[in-house]
């Protein structure tokens, strides 16, 4: 999973805002997934950016890496894209 929510939101609320991440080639490009490049992950992997979820911080494991600042801000876009903003 991607984390997407700032660290004080995580640590006030007990929860993280997520997105799912998969190793499975994708079909479906921008703005419904986007490529990790670059991030140390075990395996190449996309974020699935129309799969958004809140969970319990005890769900949440180790951190495998993290997305860059652009990265990030792909992320963002294509949620905006999706919600229409």
């Amino acid at each position: 999973m991607l984390i997407i929510s700032h660290d004080v939101f995580n640590e006030r609320s007990g929860t993280v805002i997520a997105l799912a991440l998969t190793s499975q080639p994708q079909a479906a490009g921008f703005p419904l997934t986007l490529e990790l490049t670059g991030v140390d992950l075990p395996k190449p992997s996309s974020v699935k950016i129309s799969q958004i979820r809140t969970l319990a911080l005890e769900r949440v494991g180790r951190r495998l890496g993290r997305a860059t600042p652009e990265q990030m801000a792909r992320v963002v876009e294509g949620l905006n894209e999706l919600v229409g903003g």
